[in-house]
């Protein structure tokens, strides 16, 4: 889970701990004390907190030997990836002797794609639309960032009747990122520079006006829509929120920057050091294999549910009780099929 940067907050409720009291450690946290324990327990509470320092000077120490480590084996990784890029995109054969043929398609088509669409999180933000531009993706790489702490990834692409961009970057500003709840700064992404008529993230609706002649120009209006290319535009954080909705505002954001750090993570941690295996569909295999038996099961178990339900429908209506209505389909943008 990713979790907002927001400066703590700490409310004092009068009414209830009339005599609680804070206490700062070395580390300068405040930790307010329950009006219930004894002094000897807050003593004993004190000693478990200076422990609690030491543990965590340690698990820093740790934390940067294992960015050391990181960095060593991201330096032996690059000509695997080296090699990697030129069989993918024709330069090399990758020790297949040449057929003699000249139609012979180079390379592996589609590579980047297909391996994205193979996984379940990538598939989602991937519009029917967005193929014909990601055919062009010749390679995705990741780096670490330091000043502020994060990382970058970088899609190259090859020339394309879609943008002008070579490269489209997204960056990522993480605190605690070593956590299992990394607290996210922000996301910047690259303005992609779009050819005309082009642009996947949007689509234009043009409507006559209801009150005019006949040869009226139409009415033009632009929407977004469902992209995978909406990933270098990520949600703003706002610098002020209104009060009166700030809980729900908060939360919007909260989900929406989870899901983008959510596809930024999937890239670097899956499909750029497993590619080929996402490719083939062997990780899906192994990512998802359990869990479909899973619901395999659970399906059948939902059978025997809905007979029993149907059972309770019918025996409803007869009573006179109407049967419930479907769901609501989510939030998320409609696919664009024209612009």
């Amino acid at each position: 889970m990713v979790e907002l940067n927001d400066a703590d907050l700490v409310t004092d409720d009068k009414s209830g701990l009339a005599t609680d009291i804070k206490i700062e450690d070395a580390a300068a946290k405040l930790w307010v004390v329950p009006e219930n324990l004894s002094h000897n327990v807050v003593k004993r509470v004190e000693v478990l907190r200076e422990i609690q320092s030491e543990h965590d000077v340690l698990e820093a120490k740790f934390c940067e030997e294992r960015e050391s480590l990181e960095a060593k084996y991201q330096k032996l990784y690059q000509p695997l990836y080296t090699k990697r890029y030129e069989i993918v995109n024709g330069v090399v054969e990758g020790g297949i002797t040449e057929s003699g043929t000249t139609t012979e398609e180079k390379g592996v088509p589609d590579f980047w794609l297909i391996a994205m669409k193979n996984n379940e999180i990538l598939a989602e933000e991937i519009s029917e639309r967005d193929e014909g531009a990601l055919k062009f993706l010749k390679d995705i790489k990741w780096s670490r960032i330091d000043d502020p702490k994060g990382f970058k990834l970088e899609f190259y692409f090859d020339t394309n009747p879609f943008f002008k961009n070579s490269v489209l970057t997204k960056i990522y500003h993480v605190f605690d990122e070593d956590e299992e709840e990394p607290v996210l700064e922000k996301a910047i992404g690259t303005e992609i520079d779009w050819y005309t008529g082009k642009c996947l993230t949007k689509k234009i609706l043009k409507k006559k006006p209801k009150n005019g002649p006949k040869n009226a120009k139409p009415i033009t209006k632009t929407e977004q829509c469902q992209s995978f290319f909406n990933f270098f535009s990520p949600p703003d954080v706002p610098d002020d929120i209104d009060d009166e909705n700030a809980a729900d505002e908060l939360q919007e954001l909260q989900n929406l920057m989870e899901q983008d750090y959510d596809v930024g993570a999937t890239i670097r941690d899956e499909i750029i050091p497993h590619a080929v295996l996402w490719f083939t569909g062997e990780a899906a295999e192994d990512e998802y294999g359990d869990s479909e038996d899973e619901d395999d099961e659970d399906d059948e178990d939902d059978d025997d549910d809905d007979e029993d339900e149907d059972e309770i429908k019918i025996t409803k209506k007869k009573g006179g009780r109407a049967s419930a209505g479907e769901g609501q389909q989510g939030d998320k943008p409609a696919e664009c099929n024209q612009q």
